[in-house]
Parts: C-alpha cells; structure tokens; sequence
C-alpha cells in the first residue's frame, strides 16, 4: 500500500512546502563542501515507522547523504536508542531534518499508539484495525504505521468495500426488517459475490434482517458490552462481528472479551500523537 511513488510524492510536496524557493539559511550560513554525521535518536520509548520517508527526504535533499543503520519498522524502542544514522552534505541534511523527523514522528506515534492498543486486546482473538479517519493526503503513510504498530487495515477508501450505514439504509428505503433485507440482498446481487459488504447497526433487533440480506460483516455501533456480547451469540459466526464507538485504552480490553472480531479504532490515526524524535550531530 505505501507504494514508491507515494512516498516521493508525499515527500517532495514536503520539501517544496518547507523550502519552495530554497533554504536561505543554509545556502547563506553553510559552506557547499561542508559535511556533517548525525544520528535519529529516540527522546521516549516508542514503535518505529516511517523509515522509508526518513531514506527518501534526504535523498532528494541530495542524493549523495548516506542513511545507514536504519531501524526497521515495527521495531520497538526505548529513549536514548540511536534508530538511523544520516550524513553527507551538510546543507542537504539540514534543509531535510524537519520534513524528515515530522513524517517519521507522526508515523512512529501512530504505530506506538496502535501496539498499546494491540497489546490491551491480547489472547482474545480480537483484532485492532484503523478506519478511514486520516489526514488528506497522508492516508497510505498512516495506515502502514497501523499495520507497523501490530495493526490491521480497513477499507483504504470508498472503492474498496461496501459499507452501508443508516443514511445508506434510509436512501435505500429499508425502513423496517422485511425492506432492510429486500434491499441488501439486491446490493448483493448488484455487487456481485467477491465484495464485502459491510452494514453498520446500533440496535440489537436490526442484525437478523441484515444478516438475511447476505452480509459479509455487521458494525456494531456504539454497543454496550452486554449488548456486544448478545449480538455476538445472534451473528454466530455467519459474518464478522465488527464492534465501533467509544474505543480508548480503558475499554478495548472489555470490548474484546465480549467475542467480536474486529475492533475499529479512530483514534489510532486522529488521536495518536507526535512522537519526540531529534536528529542529534
């Protein structure tokens, strides 16, 4: 999914941004044949992503900076470890430092967030996957950092799956059981047989009429645990038990137990933070 010539481009939109007609300081204050060795250095504990953005900044910095000992993703860290070492010349590695360590700090906080969120869920058999709230733009980069922190992807966009929520529904004129299934088994046959189709319900009553409509997996939106733990007994395997809505550290664990699949956690991409990453001479 993070393709080569996301990268590039995600970077070199970067790097016009931050210095569409140059670096003036550098071009001013640091000689052209200077050079200089630096080390990426963690400042706090974390989950690495991000490597591939952080090798190609300072390549089209210039193309003559050395990235070396480069960490690999997904690898966990603690504060002080060194996760890449960067040198060459000198006015190519500072005019790439800030684009480098935003792209790698944003990517390394999500992976960090989602192993926390991983690690809540263990021996459950629940997974922990992203959803589609993401930064414009940015959406190939963030969703790895999931997959780097443990994670596991949702539709990348609206191209990729069905998914039908309450708007959907009422567009759809499915007002009651007997509509709702008429009209998501005529999804279906539209649809064809290799496409997921995916309904989103906030009531337990809702689920067998959807699961008569041939789905392929049920949003449980907003669902208490007793009621998670119910719709899991009614869907009994025929699709995949999704649970949404009011996930955090606190409650993931709970949410898992109750038997779901899959948990959806917008906040692994809109929530997660910054991670404190420096480039240290």
């Amino acid at each position: 999914m993070l393709t080569r010539t996301i990268i590039e481009t995600v970077v070199r939109a970067a790097l016009a941004e931050d210095a569409p007609w140059g670096d003036l300081t550098v071009e001013l204050a640091i000689p052209e044949t200077a050079t200089i060795e630096t080390r990426l250095v963690a400042r706090e504990d974390g989950v690495f992503s991000g490597g591939p953005l952080v090798a190609e900044t300072f390549r089209q910095a210039d193309p003559r900076i050395r990235v070396t000992a480069l960490a690999a993703e997904g690898s966990p860290f603690r504060a002080g470890d060194e996760l890449a070492r960067i040198d060459g010349p000198a006015r190519g590695v500072l005019t790439g430092e800030r684009v480098a360590l935003n792209l790698c700090q944003r990517m390394s906080g999500i992976s960090t967030l989602t192993a926390r969120f991983v690690a809540e869920v263990a021996g459950t058999g629940a997974r922990i996957a992203d959803t589609r709230k993401t930064t414009p733009g940015l959406r190939a980069l963030e969703k790895h950092a999931v997959r780097a922190g443990g994670g596991s992807n949702h539709r990348f966009g609206l191209s990729d799956a069905i998914m039908v929520k309450d708007n959907h529904l009422a567009a759809l004129g499915a007002v009651d059981a007997p509509t709702t299934e008429a009209a998501l088994r005529g999804l279906r046959d539209r649809a064809g047989h290799t496409t997921a189709i995916i309904v989103e319900v906030d009531r337990l009553e809702q689920i067998e009429p959807v699961l008569a409509g041939g789905v392929t997996g049920v949003l449980l939106d907003n669902f208490s645990l007793p009621d998670l733990e119910a719709a899991v007994r009614l869907i009994g395997g025929r699709a995949i038990a999704e649970a949404s809505g009011g996930v955090s550290l606190d409650t993931v664990a709970a949410i898992a137990r109750t038997g779901v699949d899959v948990i959806s956690v917008g906040v692994l991409t809109h929530g997660a933070r910054a991670l404190d990453l420096g480039l240290d001479a």
